[in-house]
Parts: C-alpha cells; structure tokens; sequence
C-alpha cells in the first residue's frame, strides 16, 4: 500500500510532536472489561493468580467478592485505546514511566483514559523526533479513579529542530 497517494489520504495517523503541546489535555474513547477479556489476558501473560482466576477463592477466602481485574491489564487496555487513537506511525520508543494503582477494577467496569501533556521537548540527539511525557489518569463508568502513570515517549516530528 502506498501512503503518499494524495488522492486516497491516510486516516487514523497519530499525534506529531507538534501536535503535542504542554498543557494539551484529551480523552479517550471508554472501553468495557468483560470476562472473556480476563481469561485472555490471564492466559497470555500467566498471570494466573487465583485472585484473578478462582471464583471459589473470591467467595471463600478474598475480601475482594468480585472478579478483579489486574492493573497491568488496565494499564494495557488503555495503552491499546492510546495506540489506536495517538501513536500510529507516530509513536516511535516508550521510554519508562511511573505507574500507581489508585482502586480496583472489576470485571464489568467500563473504563477511560484522561491524558495530560506534562513534558513536551525537541530531542537534542535526534531532531526529528520529540520527547513527550503525558500524565494518564484511568477512570471507571463511575467516575473513581483506578490509576495513573506517566509515560515518556518519543514521538515522530513533522520538521526538524
């Protein structure tokens, strides 16, 4: 497929550094966590804590009740609504972050991502890429707040420095 035809544009491209300012604030769309989605994740990554995958444990011996969803999972999900909406071709390198599970997450719960731009910078030893740092705050259908991170990234410019 050729991306340069001007007669057929491509859509669904991600944020240019540009388009990154400190300060820019965005959302994105919610995403449900269903059951069939904790199994997957439990069996790919074998995290097959009982927390996460015995319902006679929850009943019986957790003071969590419910299905709960692990945060890497959330964390994961949320990078995937990022992904879709923010980094495609433009999001070259995550380069660390910090991460805070703040409440839980059930297996049901609807949840979002509110992002903030907290560090925006040209990178000095490659000029056509930018360095952006955004605050991410996940939230459920209820309005609680399940966690934060703050992922550094590079970020592919337009122009050169």
């Amino acid at each position: 497929m050729n991306d340069t035809n001007d007669d057929y544009p491509v859509i669904g491209l991600g944020c240019a550094y540009e388009d990154l300012p400190l300060g820019r604030k965005f959302r994105t769309i919610g995403r449900t966590l269903f059951e069939a989605d904790l199994v997957a994740f439990t069996t790919c990554t074998g995290m097959t804590e009982v927390l996460f995958t015995n319902l006679e444990f929850l009943k019986a011996e957790s003071d969590i009740k419910r299905q709960v969803i692990p945060g890497a999972m959330v964390f994961t999900f949320i990078e995937g609504l990022l992904v879709q909406s923010t980094m495609q071709h433009t999001g070259f390198a995550f380069l660390g972050m910090d991460f805070k599970i703040e409440g839980p997450t059930f297996v049901g719960d609807t949840i979002h991502a509110e992002c903030e731009v907290i560090e925006s910078r040209r990178s000095s030893s490659r000029p056509n890429r930018g360095l952006v740092r955004t605050l991410n705050r996940v939230f459920k259908q209820d309005g609680s707040h399940v966690l934060t991170y703050t992922p550094l990234r590079m970020v592919k410019a337009r122009t050169t420095g």
